[in-house]
């Protein structure tokens, strides 16, 4: 610990707490064929969205994580979502694409949050490390984006179901979350998508076609985003892996 002039040990600052976290939960995830929203559904010894709830309200330097639902689910949200610090939960209505409903948890989040996290809540089992990664680049300045380099090799085919190509896979990387990125440039970035009419899978495109910077942060295998039916049994195999 280290040491004030005085001789007495020094109290080690608590992080900013400007972080804000956009939870993205509003989509329909047919195609797990379940009725019930994938987002609601346990894997992992807990309800899909709680893990990412819990996760980042975990931390010093998170202010408020709003969990973006179903306009069908905001009125009445599932009860073990309040097993979560209350001060620091915010229900908000999800938007007709992606990139809406990230408008929409980005306008809720309060003033004074200058560093935003956008986080799939199909990925739970997100590791601290990747959270700490992405937070750090975008208090740099940067946006920045969980990845993982292609390891296998890619093939370009065509409608006829025959190779065209071979893709060079050397410098591409596969696109997760949590993306993270100082407030005004995210803001900025929708700002401009919604003035050009234009769309995009996820936030980290809508900062590059400005020429904003945005760097790679490694992510991990266990941060595997919930799709089909069958990954839930392979979350709950990964969950149980040391990172």
């Amino acid at each position: 610990m280290s040491q004030l002039a005085s001789g007495h040990p020094a109290v080690n600052a608590a992080p900013p707490r400007d972080v804000g976290v956009v939870l993205l939960a509003a989509g329909a995830g047919s195609r797990t064929g379940s009725p019930e929203l994938k987002q609601f559904r346990w894997v992992a010894g807990k309800p899909m969205l709680l893990h990412s709830v819990q996760r980042f309200q975990a931390r010093a330097d998170v202010a408020m994580v709003v969990c973006v639902l179903p306009r069908s689910h905001v009125g009445d949200p599932p009860p073990w979502l309040f097993q979560s610090d209350l001060d620091r939960l915010l229900i908000s209505v999800g938007g007709l694409t992606r990139q809406a409903s990230v408008e929409n948890g980005l306008q809720d989040l309060p003033a004074t949050v200058g560093i935003v996290v956008v986080h799939d809540a199909a990925r739970p089992l997100v590791a601290d490390a990747t959270i700490d990664g992405v937070i750090a680049a975008a208090r740099a300045g940067h946006g920045a984006l969980a990845a993982l380099p292609v390891v296998d090799t890619l093939k370009e085919v065509g409608d006829d179901g025959r190779v065209i190509r071979t893709i060079e896979r050397a410098r591409l990387w596969r696109a997760q979350t949590p993306q993270a990125f100082p407030r005004a440039v995210l803001e900025r970035a929708h700002d401009a998508a919604r003035r050009d009419h234009v769309t995009a899978t996820d936030d980290a495109a809508l900062c590059e076609r400005l020429g904003i910077p945005v760097v790679v942060v490694r992510g991990s295998e266990r941060a595997m985003k919930i799709t089909d039916e069958s990954d839930f049994a392979r979350a709950d195999a990964l969950a149980g892996l040391v990172e």
